[in-house]
């Protein structure tokens, strides 16, 4: 048995005409389930594949959101390039776009359109701030998102300066909740019958991702209290460490860990609600003795007593983790026109390995030729298309690694 047949959404059909990430990561991961996913994108290419440097015609953003979708280059301007989006439109199972509202519609595409035809299909829009409201049509990223939304206000540094997540969190967790909903939409199809149309944003997902902290907010009055007390990054002579001592056990062993048992038992920091409150107190009388270790002292000693902590390392120091490696956490796969990357592993999903067309990312226009040859064009007419710029098709130009 072919291993695609075992995947949940083997046979379905997916039109991703969405750019950037938020929207292709929810098409990846119908990919990575099975779905045959066709990546519409401009002559130009999406976007997404110039996020941060390029490599080629594909980028780091473009290559952990695109893997596993065939490619095909379009313009949704030219009446044959639209016929010919409408008809997979038509076809399709799952159609995502993530354009500002009624620019899809605009170009033939939207839900009112496809559904005439298509009354089952499940259609994802994602936009910034959403379909409505004054600032529907403001341009929205994941920068401007998490200024809007108050994530880098919960993010400040020591000196109180609200900082920004250096990834682009927003458009990966936007693309989790959309797959979160395309799932039990297709899910309510097969069961009861009808298509939907999934209205959703930057704005609500990140919202939803800081419930927790908003209520908190609310309730406090405009305050952001700590989870707990010690919970933070601390300087040890030769790096650094995050420790979590907010249990009243983990505080005592770490007191006993960095040579201030004392504080265990004084009744400032006994608890977890006096620690909170004497915070200020506290912190730096724990930042001092825990400066006067290195990091392999502070991990043997708070290793052996429990308490919970990590080393603060990069991305290489974690591929090389003995843990990391030993599970298999990160697979490493060639990209074409690359070279080899990390392509960590996706929780309930197959793992990756070489050479798998699901951890593939396409270049630009490189399925073209093949996915018009499926809707029964003749090579002749797949040129002739391209001669009239309604397609692009995929020149290899293979770079060094």
């Amino acid at each position: 048995m072919n291993e695609m047949d075992d995947l949940p959404f083997t046979g379905l059909k997916v039109l991703d005409i969405s750019q950037g990430v938020a929207g292709p990561h929810c098409g990846m991961l119908l990919a990575r389930h099975g779905a045959s996913v066709v990546k519409l994108e401009p002559l130009a290419g999406d976007w997404g594949r110039q996020v941060g440097k390029s490599y080629g015609d594909n980028c780091a953003y473009g290559m952990a959101f695109n893997r596993g979708k065939r490619s095909l280059a379009l313009d949704l301007k030219n009446p044959d390039g639209k016929r010919i989006a409408l008809d997979l439109a038509n076809a399709a199972d799952v159609v995502i776009e993530n354009n500002r509202p009624g620019v899809t519609a605009r170009l033939g595409l939207g839900y009112d359109t496809v559904r005439q035809a298509n009354p089952e299909v499940v259609y994802l829009s994602i936009t910034g701030f959403g379909q409505t409201g004054p600032n529907a049509h403001l341009p929205a990223t994941d920068s401007v998102m998490q200024a809007f939304s108050g994530l880098m206000s919960a993010n400040k540094d020591a000196a109180g300066l609200p900082q920004r997540i250096n990834l682009l969190a927003i458009d990966v967790v936007t693309g989790l909740y959309g797959f979160q909903a395309v799932a039990p939409a297709l899910y309510r199809r097969a069961m009861k019958g009808g298509g939907t149309h999934i209205r959703t944003s930057l704005m609500e997902a990140i919202g939803a991702f800081q419930s927790a902290k908003m209520i908190e907010f609310e309730l406090e009055k405009g305050k952001m209290p700590p989870l707990g007390v010690p919970v933070a990054m601390f300087e040890a002579k030769d790096g650094y460490l995050n420790i979590n001592g907010r249990r009243d056990a983990h505080f005592a062993a770490l007191c006993q860990v960095v040579g201030l048992s004392e504080l265990a038992g004084d009744p400032k920091y006994r608890t977890i609600a006096a620690r909170m409150q004497n915070e200020d107190e506290l912190m730096p009388q724990l930042r001092l003795a825990v400066g006067k270790m290195t990091v392999a002292e502070l991990s043997k000693a708070l290793s052996a007593a429990d308490v919970l902590f990590a080393p603060v390392q990069d991305y290489g120091a974690y591929f090389q983790s003995e843990h990391v490696r030993e599970v298999e956490a990160v697979r490493w796969i060639t990209q074409s026109g690359v070279g080899r990357i990390p392509m960590p592993v996706i929780p309930g999903i197959r793992p990756p390995r070489e050479g798998d067309p699901m951890v593939h990312a396409p270049h630009l226009g490189e399925h073209s030729r093949e996915i018009l040859a499926e809707l029964g064009h003749s090579d002749r007419q797949i040129d002739d298309l391209a001669a009239k710029g309604a397609i692009g098709l995929f020149e290899r130009r293979e770079t060094a690694a």
